[in-house]
């Protein structure tokens, strides 16, 4: 039972971070249709952000206060990541967008090409640490075989994927960007003859997806201690299969679909074999795929005539 409870308890950890990044994935393939892979890229990319700006802050301007620290990385780096996106999306994407459908999945491959390429060649291919933050620890059970723990870093991660939730829900609900995001997604023809600056609309999509991983990028930071070049392609994936899984454009399955492959990670590790976990993971997404074609939350696509 303790095993169980660890477990439950860093799946849950793990599931926000995927949640957070396949949130991007699902917003830019419900507005655009595209599927955007440097998505991933971009998650890497802001953590070696977060981890300079950690390090500058620390070394160099003598700030070694863990929360005002945390608070000034969050917010940087989802300002840097958002405009590296945005400019991503004028470059990259957006004379493609009305070519035919390869084109831009061509020029995101690209693109995760360069963004992979490009932070191998600033920071090279070793591991980079992080500074220790929130290593503190609450022993929720102990006397047993297994002491089950919660640390103050995973109840940081679920509390800011949790209130950052909340707050893109209100802003997709509730705010002239977020029904200009909903009338692109039903119909951007439509929209664009209502009034809607479909550009500005998409461009705020990709810089809104950016910022959230962002987030993740800096909770992935601090919650392993290290980053890497390449974390930007396993995630990627995954979280990319989460948002597949939850029904890609369902914003909901996205964080559905994250959490459920972060506990599926996490218990294969624990029960199964930890060489075998990212097989599991593909492997429920496969099967639920065959009886559930559009995802868990995904809705039938309607073509229109």
């Amino acid at each position: 039972m303790e095993v169980f409870l660890q477990q439950l308890i860093n799946g849950l950890t793990l599931g926000s971070i995927y949640g957070l990044i396949a949130i991007g994935y699902t917003m830019v393939f419900g507005i655009i249709g595209m599927v955007n892979f440097a998505h991933g890229d971009v998650f890497m990319l802001s953590a070696f952000i977060a981890l300079i700006l950690f390090i500058a802050l620390q070394q160099f301007l003598g700030l070694d206060a863990l929360a005002p620290s945390f608070v000034i990385v969050l917010f940087a780096s989802m300002a840097l990541t958002g405009l590296w996106n945005f400019a991503i999306e004028r470059l990259a994407y957006r004379r493609l967008r009305g070519s035919f459908r390869l084109a831009p999945l061509i020029s995101a491959i690209g693109m995760s090409i360069f963004l992979s390429n490009f932070v191998y060649v600033a920071q090279g291919p070793r591991n980079k640490s992080a500074p220790p933050m929130f290593s503190e620890v609450i022993k929720l059970t102990s006397g047993g075989a297994y002491d089950v723990t919660l640390s103050y870093k995973q109840i940081l991660i679920v509390v800011v994927t949790a209130v950052l939730l909340a707050a893109f829900w209100f802003v997709v609900q509730k705010t002239p960007l977020g029904r200009a995001q909903r009338a692109c997604e039903q119909d951007a023809k439509m929209a664009a003859l209502l009034g809607v600056d479909v550009n500005r609309t998409i461009a705020a999509t990709f810089v809104i997806g950016a910022a959230l991983a962002a987030v993740a990028g800096v909770l992935y930071m601090l919650y392993y201690g290290v980053v890497n070049a390449a974390d930007g392609f396993v995630p990627g994936v995954k979280a990319f299969t989460a948002a597949v899984l939850g029904g890609i454009g369902s914003i909901p399955g996205a964080v559905l679909g994250g959490l459920l492959i972060g506990l599926i990670e996490t218990f294969w590790s624990a029960y199964f074999s930890a060489d075998y976990k990212d097989v599991a993971a593909f492997s429920i997404l496969a099967v639920t795929l065959i009886f559930m074609p559009t995802g868990l939350l995904g809705r039938p696509e309607v073509e229109k005539v």
